[in-house]
C-alpha cells in the first residue's frame, strides 16, 4: 500500500486543522488570562515546525465580537511571529480570487501580496462569536484581513440563497476545492436548506478530480428542532467537512454512512464552560491530502490547562449520608473534600509528563442532592483551594434533579418513555430562556404587542453584541407598525375593540416568521446606525469642548464660571439639540436620524413612521392621537430610509493589474449542482501506524454510486 512519504510533498498537501481557539477568553482574570494567547502560539509554532501549506481555522479564532485592544495586539504579534518569513508558499489559486474574497478591499490572497512577506497563510471562517456586525457589518477578522495577516472567506449576507463558491488550490498534481461557510443563524439556515436555497458550486472541469473540503461553524448536536445542521442536508460530493463551534474534540474523521463523506470535528483549545465535552484532551490536527487521499494526524496540545471533572450522586451513598442526621452536611462537606485531593493529585500526575502545562489545574465536582440534602457553603469551601485550583469559585456546582410525583402503573404511558441524551437540553440561548418565561408568565405580564420570537432575538442581541438599543427599537419598530395597521383597518376607538385587533395582528406575525425576522433585523439596523449617530455626536461635542476650554475667557460670566467653560457646554448642548432634530454628521443635510447620503443610496426599503406624541406611548394613546383632526392637516409627513442590514454592502475596487499577473487566470468554470449530486467518484485514505486511523483501506474506503 502506498503511503504519503516525503518524497511526494511537490503533490501532497499539509494543511494544519483548529477550531474555536477564542482567544481573550478570561483575559481579566488573575490566573487564566493568558491561556488562550499561549495555546494560539504553539499552534502556530506547530504550523512552523511541520512546515504546512497552510492553516485552516473554523471560526471563533476571537471570544467575543469586539476583542479588547490587548487580544487584537497579542493575536497580530503571534500571526507576524510565526506567519511571516521567507519560505516560498508551494501552492497555487486557480480560482477568481475577487469572487472568493469579494468583501474584502483587497480581494487577493495574502501571501500574493508584494508588500508582504507570508510564508504561512491562514484561511478562516468568522464563528458566531466574532461574526461581523455593526451599520458596517465588520467583524475582527476583517481587520487582520485587511493587515494582510489573515485571509477571511466564507462570508454571506444574503437571508434568501446562498451560493458557496470554492477557493481552488493545487499543488503539483493534487487539487483541492475549499469550501467555507461563516456561522448564520442555525434556524435561518436549517430553513435555508430545507428550502432548498443553499447551492455549492463546483469546476465544470474535472469535477472528480478534486478533493472537496468543507469547513462550516454550526450546531452539529440536535438542540431543539430547527436550532442545529443535519449532517444529511451537506452534499454527497463532499470529501472532509471541518465542524467548528462544537467544543468536544472527536478530531478522528468519522464517516456519515449515508453521505457518504467523513467529519473531523477538532474541538475548542481552550476551556471555556466546565462541562463534560470540554474535559476531552485538547487536539489539532494536521492533514494530509494526495490526490484523493488523505490522512489525519493528531497532535495533542501540551499548553492547554488540565481539567478535572466528576459527578457524585449523595442519593447512591446511603451508607454514608442519611438527611435526618444533624451532622450529615459536615459529612457532605469532608466527603466533597476528598474528592477534590484526589482530583488534584490525578491532575498534579497528568502535569508531571508535560511541564508546559499550567500549574494550577481546573477542578469541578457535580453533586446531585436530590433525596432531601441542603448544600454547604460553597464560598467558605473554595476559601482553601484559592492557591491550588485555577477556578476556586467554581469548584463545587450543586444540582438537584426534578423529583416526579408518584403516580399509579396504570397511569404510566410507556409510549412516553423516551430515552433522552444527557447533552440535549443542557445549553440554553438567551431565545430559548426569555420564550420560556413568557411562556409560563403571569397573564398580566405576557406579550401583548411583541412575539416571544422577537423579543428574544433583541434580547440576544443585546447580550451577545452590545447592541443597548436593541430592545428599544424593536418596541418602537413594533409600535410604529401596529399603529398604521390600526389606522389602516379604521378601527373604532374603543379600548376592547383595539386589543382585539392588536391580538390578531400579533398571531398573524407570529404564523409568519420570515416577515418576522425581517423586522426583527429592520429594528437591529436601526438600532446600530442610531449608536454610530451616538457616536458621531458624542465626539462632535467632545471636540467642540475641547477647543472652547482651550480658549481664553474674554469675560465673566453670570454664575462665576469661566466663559470659556459656559461657552462650551451650550455649544455643546445646542449642537445635540440641533441633531436630534436633523442629523447634523459631516458632509449630510438629510432629515431623519441615521440617514445619510450614502445610506439613502444604498437603501431598498422606506417606511413610514407615525407622529409619537410622548416617547413611551401606549397603544391607546396613540390610537387617539391618529383620530382625524385638524392638527393632523398641518402635520408634515416624512420618509425616513433605512439600511437592510444584508444590502449594506460596499463596492469592491477591482484587482489591480500587477496582482491579476500574479495570479493564473481561471482554469475551471463553476457549475451549479443539486443537493443530492449522483457523481460517481470515490476516495482514498491512509493510515497512521502511531493511532488510530478510520482510513485503514483504501479498497475498502472507496464509494461508487
Amino acid at each position: 500500500m502506498s503511503t504519503l512519504s516525503s518524497q511526494d510533498d511537490e503533490d501532497t498537501f499539509k494543511i494544519l486543522i483548529a477550531t474555536d481557539i477564542h482567544l481573550g477568553y478570561l483575559e481579566k482574570d488573575p490566573v487564566r488570562a493568558n491561556d488562550t494567547f499561549v495555546t494560539f502560539n504553539e499552534i502556530l509554532d506547530h504550523a512552523q515546525k511541520n512546515e504546512v501549506d497552510f492553516v485552516l481555522l473554523g471560526g471563533d479564532l476571537f471570544h467575543e465580537n469586539k476583542p479588547s485592544r490587548k487580544t487584537v495586539h497579542s493575536c497580530l504579534e503571534s500571526l507576524r511571529k510565526y506567519c511571516m518569513g521567507d519560505r516560498p508558499v508551494q501552492f497555487e489559486i486557480l480560482s477568481d480570487q475577487a469572487v472568493n474574497f469579494h468583501y474584502s478591499k483587497f480581494p487577493w490572497v495574502n501571501y500574493q501580496d508584494r508588500n508582504l512577506n507570508i510564508s504561512i497563510p491562514i484561511f478562516s471562517i468568522h464563528g458566531n462569536h466574532d461574526d461581523p456586525t455593526g451599520a458596517d457589518a465588520l467583524c475582527a477578522l476583517d481587520i487582520l484581513s485587511c493587515a494582510g495577516l489573515l485571509n477571511h472567506f466564507g462570508r454571506s449576507s444574503s437571508v434568501e440563497k446562498l451560493d458557496i463558491s470554492p477557493i481552488l488550490l493545487r499543488k503539483g498534481r493534487t487539487k483541492i476545492a475549499l469550501y467555507g461557510l461563516g456561522a448564520i443563524p442555525d434556524e435561518r439556515l436549517y430553513r435555508m436548506f430545507v428550502n432548498k436555497q443553499v447551492t455549492m458550486l463546483r469546476p465544470k472541469e474535472d469535477e472528480d478530480s478534486w478533493f472537496n473540503l468543507f469547513v462550516i461553524h454550526q450546531n452539529r448536536s440536535k438542540h431543539g428542532a430547527t436550532n442545529y445542521i443535519p449532517e444529511q442536508f451537506l452534499d454527497d460530493f463532499i470529501n472532509l467537512v471541518v465542524w467548528g463551534h462544537e467544543h468536544e474534540c472527536k478530531i478522528a474523521p468519522f464517516q456519515n454512512e449515508q453521505q457518504g463523506f467523513y467529519v473531523s470535528q477538532p474541538g475548542s483549545s481552550v476551556v471555556t464552560s466546565l462541562s463534560p465535552g470540554e474535559a476531552v484532551k485538547k487536539h489539532i490536527g494536521l492533514l494530509h491530502v494526495k490526490g484523493k487521499k488523505m490522512k489525519m494526524h493528531k497532535i495533542a496540545l501540551e499548553t492547554v490547562r488540565t481539567f478535572q471533572m466528576e459527578d457524585v450522586v449523595l442519593a447512591d451513598h446511603p451508607d454514608l449520608f442519611n438527611p435526618d442526621n444533624p451532622k450529615v452536611t459536615q459529612a457532605i462537606q469532608a466527603f466533597c473534600m476528598e474528592k477534590v485531593e484526589l482530583m488534584l493529585d490525578n491532575a498534579e500526575r497528568e502535569r508531571l509528563g508535560n511541564p508546559r502545562q499550567p500549574e494550577k489545574p481546573l477542578i469541578r465536582l457535580r453533586v446531585d442532592y436530590t433525596g432531601g440534602f441542603e448544600p454547604f457553603s460553597i464560598h467558605r469551601f473554595s476559601q482553601k483551594y484559592v492557591d491550588r485550583v485555577a477556578n476556586p469559585k467554581d469548584i463545587i456546582h450543586f444540582f438537584r434533579h426534578r423529583e416526579q410525583k408518584e403516580k399509579n402503573d396504570s397511569d404510566l404511558n410507556f409510549g412516553k418513555l423516551v430515552s433522552r441524551p444527557a447533552s440535549e437540553g443542557m445549553t440554553l440561548r438567551v431565545e430559548d430562556l426569555v420564550k420560556q418565561y413568557f411562556q409560563t408568565a403571569e397573564k398580566k405580564v405576557q406579550l401583548s404587542l411583541l412575539t416571544e420570537r422577537g423579543m428574544g432575538e433583541a434580547v440576544q442581541e443585546f447580550v451577545d453584541k452590545l447592541e443597548n438599543d436593541a430592545i428599544e427599537e424593536l418596541v418602537k419598530f413594533q409600535l410604529e407598525k401596529t399603529q398604521r395597521y390600526l389606522k389602516e383597518r379604521r378601527t373604532d376607538a374603543e379600548e376592547e375593540k383595539i386589543d382585539e385587533e392588536v391580538r390578531k395582528f400579533r398571531e398573524s406575525r407570529k404564523k409568519n416568521t420570515e416577515e418576522e425576522e425581517e423586522e426583527v433585523r429592520e429594528a437591529m439596523t436601526r438600532a446600530r446606525a442610531h449608536r454610530s449617530e451616538d457616536a458621531v455626536l458624542v465626539t462632535a461635542s467632545s471636540d467642540e469642548e475641547l477647543m472652547d476650554t482651550g480658549m481664553k475667557s474674554t469675560g465673566d460670566s453670570d454664575d462665576g464660571l469661566p466663559a470659556t467653560l459656559n461657552r462650551g457646554r451650550g455649544r455643546a448642548r445646542g449642537r445635540v439639540r440641533a441633531a436630534r432634530g436633523q442629523n447634523s454628521t459631516r458632509g449630510s443635510s438629510r432629515r431623519g436620524r441615521g440617514s445619510t447620503s450614502q445610506e439613502s443610496a444604498t437603501s431598498s426599503r422606506t417606511y413610514k413612521p407615525v407622529s409619537m406624541p410622548a416617547k413611551n406611548m401606549s397603544i391607546m394613546d396613540a390610537f387617539k392621537s391618529l383620530k382625524p383632526t385638524a392638527s393632523l392637516n398641518s402635520s408634515k409627513s416624512f420618509s425616513e430610509d433605512i439600511i437592510d442590514d444584508d444590502s449594506d454592502l460596499e463596492d469592491i475596487s477591482t484587482v489591480p493589474s500587477s496582482k491579476v499577473n500574479q495570479r493564473l487566470s481561471t482554469t475551471s468554470s463553476l457549475s451549479k449542482r443539486g443537493s443530492q449530486s449522483q457523481i460517481p467518484r470515490g476516495v482514498d485514505f491512509e493510515s497512521d501506524e502511531d493511532e488510530f486511523d478510520p482510513f485503514k483501506s483504501t479498497a475498502t474506503s472507496r464509494r461508487t454510486k
